[in-house]
């Protein structure tokens, strides 16, 4: 591991990068990942594109305002930088939470902080006071760019020394009033390759979210290998989907993807199923993102109007966040004609690194490791296992997890593969298949939801004694949160009281979607939980 110079003042993030002999092997044998020394991203995607692709080229679009093209993106984007850098005192190398609904300037935010040198820190705008707090607390987090409408939830956070500015409102200290007086271009600050980009965030089995640290080349690295070798776009392209940018699968597919092949990309603050639909109409989008779930509700949705939306621009369908059941992949092409690229993907590599497009899909399975990028299926002890047995899927490519001082490093990382957590078989064809989650993580509707720390939020309603928490079969989402809850002497039960309790506690995809009420909750001899007997149960 031999870093180069870093650009930062501020070297938090470089001072808790993993040790080097907990580090991922990394490969960059394909001739696009040979980068610079000196690269900093947000100019990359941004500068570089205006000079290969012109200015006037559209780069964002929304649901009803205008269009904003690349070169108006760029004066945002300096200003925005003139503004983190003379007005509020960020250094290269502090770390800038970002928060908002999915928008042209949460986007030009990220790009603005990336030109600045700082780090990105993503989150969602559901998330709520606790949940960031703790992430503030584990990021050491010294600003905050918050859409004005979710200010709030931060607000409550009370994280010591967070300086926090809103945009989109009215007060003489927004951010985009004071970016309105700042001249229209800002050097970036000549990063290294290796400097840490930003910090995304995910949850673990125990609830402590983990902060993956990903480089200035890893962005430019997931663009290079997946957007270019599978899903190759087109400058043409209109990307489109429900991810939030707070998702490393949002960030790529809406702001990174489009941007690295000088397509436009049309960004939702509400993108369900139904919004979906008529958007990919009225803007004849090329290129969807989403999970399996929001394509299942749309089939239904197709089958329900009889036609009435225009989908036909689509040529490009990438599903990604769970796992994607042959039917419905079967079902979206016998209704489009269109092939779903499958994909899994994980936070601590930034995004795809198994797929397959085209005539290589395989339904069922996952697909081929992406170019650029090594997978296989190995035991417990990291032998790798024959061809159509299950075991742990070990990954590796120019991307690897780098956890934020966490000693769960070592779980994630061995003998330099990094081991996602999941099952898989590889078939004698060398297609990948999934099987299933090696842990306690719920998958539903895309939202990877830690069981423990939605367990620790329903023992903080005071009627609750004991609490466990499993993930239930759904079709529509593959899986549901279900509460078991043990209540305390004389407290009444009631899954409405329970529900309202959770969704002040937590992001509305972490709530229980269904309560179960027990006099006593499985354990061992020893008081250990058994959640297989109420797996059982589901």
């Amino acid at each position: 591991m031999n870093l180069k110079p870093s650009a930062h003042t501020d070297t938090f993030a470089r001072d808790h990068l993993p040790p080097a002999d907990q580090w991922p092997d990394l490969a960059f044998d394909l001739p696009g990942l040979r980068y610079p020394d000196r690269l900093n991203c947000g100019a990359e995607l941004l500068d570089r594109t205006v000079e290969r692709f012109g200015a006037e080229r559209p780069v964002f679009r929304t649901a009803a305002g205008p269009v904003w093209t690349y070169g108006e993106l760029r004066g945002h984007v300096d200003r925005i930088a003139h503004v983190l850098t003379s007005d509020l005192g960020v250094v290269p190398g502090n770390r800038v939470l970002l928060r908002g609904p999915t928008t042209p300037w949460l986007a030009a935010c990220w790009l603005a902080v990336m030109k600045a040198g700082g780090v990105a820190v993503t989150v969602l705008a559901q998330q709520r006071a606790g949940e960031l707090a703790t992430m503030c607390e584990i990021a050491r987090v010294s600003h905050a760019l918050c859409d004005i409408g979710a200010v709030d939830d931060l607000a409550k956070a009370e994280v010591p020394g967070l300086r926090i500015t809103a945009y989109g409102g009215d007060a003489p200290d927004d951010l985009l009033r004071l970016a309105a007086g700042r001249p229209q271009r800002y050097a970036a600050v000549e990063t290294s390759a290796d400097d840490v980009a930003l910090i995304a965030f995910t949850s673990g089995t125990t609830g402590r979210p983990k902060g993956c640290m990903h480089f200035h080349r890893d962005v430019l690295a997931v663009a290079d290998t997946f957007s270019r070798e599978v899903l190759r776009p087109s400058p043409d392209d209109v990307f489109a989907g429900s991810p939030p940018l707070g998702f490393t699968f949002g960030l790529g597919g809406l702001v990174i993807f489009p941007m690295r092949a000088g397509a436009s990309a049309l960004l939702l603050e509400q993108a369900g199923p139904r919004q979906l639909l008529p958007a990919l109409a009225e803007h004849r989008v090329s290129v969807l993102f989403t999970a399996p779930t929001a394509y299942r509700a749309m089939l239904d949705e197709l089958g329900r109007t009889n036609g009435r939306y225009d989908i036909s621009a689509l040529r490009r369908c990438v599903s990604a966040g769970e796992n994607l059941p042959a039917a419905t992949w079967q079902s979206w092409h016998e209704r489009t004609g269109l092939g779903i690229i499958n994909g899994i993907g994980a936070t601590e590599l930034l995004h795809i690194f198994i797929s397959a497009a085209d005539e290589a899909i395989r339904p069922g399975t996952t697909g081929l490791p992406v170019p650029g990028w090594d997978a296989r299926v190995v035991d417990g002890a990291g032998r790798p296992v024959p061809d159509g047995e299950p075991g742990l899927l070990a990954v590796r490519g120019p991307v690897g997890c780098r956890y934020l001082a966490d000693a769960r490093q070592r779980e994630y990382v061995r003998d330099g593969w990094n081991f996602t957590g999941d099952t898989y078989v590889r078939e004698p064809d060398g297609y990948f298949r999934y099987v299933a989650r090696a842990d306690d993580m719920i998958i539903s509707a895309g939202y990877n939801i830690a069981g423990p720390e939605v367990e620790e939020a329903l023992l903080r309603h005071p009627d609750v004694a004991e609490a466990a928490v499993v993930g239930r079969p759904d079709e529509r989402r593959g899986q549901i949160v279900v509460a078991y809850t043990v209540l305390r002497e004389g407290a009444e039960q009631s899954a409405e009281g329970m529900r309202e309790f959770m969704r002040s506690e937590l992001a509305p995809h972490k709530c229980p979607r269904a309560f179960v009420f027990l006099s006593a909750l499985p354990r061992t001899a020893t008081g250990k939980l058994q959640r297989f007997r109420l797996r059982d149960l589901e």
